[in-house]
């Protein structure tokens, strides 16, 4: 056998081996990921906090499933799925919520904590098709207040082994101060008069990059650019298209100038990956859609912007503030996406100049098609 035979025969075998690790994988993902997420590594808690000195307000927005589990809820979590019900739950159960999130969230004044009391009754509302629990707390503070206020989250931590981690995204307004931080297992704390600029800049740039690593739709969307990628100019064009067309619908979205409802949004995001494969696996020798696929991408890309900001879903009015969370979130997305088309998009173009290109389109193309067929279907069955 000559040399470049047996070299594309080595490439046609780690095609098919890469193919069906990734098929494995994603099927592995199917059967273990909520049914119309593709957003399960992490949990995203919601947290505004106001007030002035020794009276603050906590309203937390958490995934109701996760904090019936949490609070040793098992059957109300697994048997209450319509709001009513949701809220009657709640109800019957609130001392038992209101001893877990005050167990685990806590707010000091000074050197001294502050004492929770829970105000009313808990409520339900729908974000991107999952239903979360609002709690909302009041602290009264004993405290001097010489080191302003603390914050600190310890929320549905590793250990309860329900999510690999936690994300809380605190919005606050004490004493005049207005900010905004993200606390982590590796970051719990948030000291108001020491929190400055450059670290909300980090956490949400950080955030930004995480959302995209967890989101898999979005990670797909991109793979399957680059999968249809004959030159390097075709995956930065098309890369700058989607960067340019999300960047657009995302701030738009999280500024609160557009409001697409999640029912829509995630359907079609399914379809823009199921698009961009399918064109990959029809136009394996020549590009299927031709002058199209530019719009096409910018127009997918403004629907997933629309995702994007539904990881923050901030309700807040403008400020530089804000703007700099959402302009750091935004870059963490655009530097995780530069990182993988840097690592991909030379192996892709490697195997591509053996015989065995027509073998690689398929066999990464195949299992991305099929999984984003399962999330269109399960993300519209429940409208039906």
């Amino acid at each position: 056998m000559s040399r470049r035979r047996r070299l594309s025969a080595a490439v046609l075998a780690l095609a098919c081996v890469l193919g069906c690790a990734l098929a494995c994988v994603l099927g592995v993902l199917m059967v273990s990921a909520a049914p119309a997420s593709a957003h399960d590594v992490t949990t995203k808690a919601h947290a505004t906090v106001t007030g002035t000195g020794a009276d603050v307000r906590v309203v937390l927005d958490l995934e109701y499933d996760l904090l019936m589990k949490s609070a040793w809820l098992y059957a109300e979590a697994y048997d209450a799925k319509e709001r009513a019900e949701q809220l009657r739950q709640l109800k019957k159960n609130h001392a038992a919520v209101a001893d877990y999130v005050t167990r685990r969230f806590a707010v000091a004044y000074g050197d001294a904590p502050c004492t929770p009391t829970s105000v009313g009754d808990a409520d339900v509302r729908d974000r991107d098709g999952v239903a979360f629990a609002v709690v909302t707390l009041a602290y009264r503070c004993a405290g001097e207040g010489g080191g302003g206020h603390t914050v600190s989250s310890a929320l549905f931590p590793d250990a309860e082994s329900f999510v690999h981690s936690t994300q809380t995204i605190v919005r606050y307004t004490l004493d005049g101060t207005t900010g905004s931080a993200v606390l982590t297992a590796g970051n719990p704390t948030l000291r108001v008069g020491e929190h400055r600029a450059s670290h909300q800049a980090g956490e949400f740039f950080l955030l930004g990059a995480e959302h995209l690593l967890s989101g898999l739709d979005h990670v797909f969307f991109l793979l399957a650019l680059i999968i249809g990628a004959r030159r390097p100019r075709d995956v930065v064009v098309a890369a700058s298209a989607f960067t340019a067309a999300h960047s657009i619908t995302f701030l738009m979205a999280a500024l609160g100038v557009v409001d697409v409802p999640a029912e829509i949004v995630e359907p079609v995001i399914a379809v823009s990956i199921i698009v961009v494969a399918v064109a990959n696996l029809l136009g394996r020798d020549e590009d299927r859609l031709g002058g199209w696929r530019l719009p096409i991408v910018f127009a997918f890309g403004l629907v997933h912007g629309l995702g994007f900001a539904s990881a923050l879903d901030i309700e807040e009015k403008g400020s530089w503030g804000l703007l700099l969370s959402l302009l750091c979130f935004n870059a963490g997305i655009e530097a995780t996406q530069l990182l993988i088309i840097a690592v991909l998009f030379p192996v892709l173009a490697l195997l591509r100049r053996t015989s065995a290109a027509r073998w690689v389109t398929a066999a990464m193309s195949v299992p991305i098609v099929a999984v984003s067929l399962y999330w269109c279907v399960d993300r519209i069955a429940p409208q039906l």
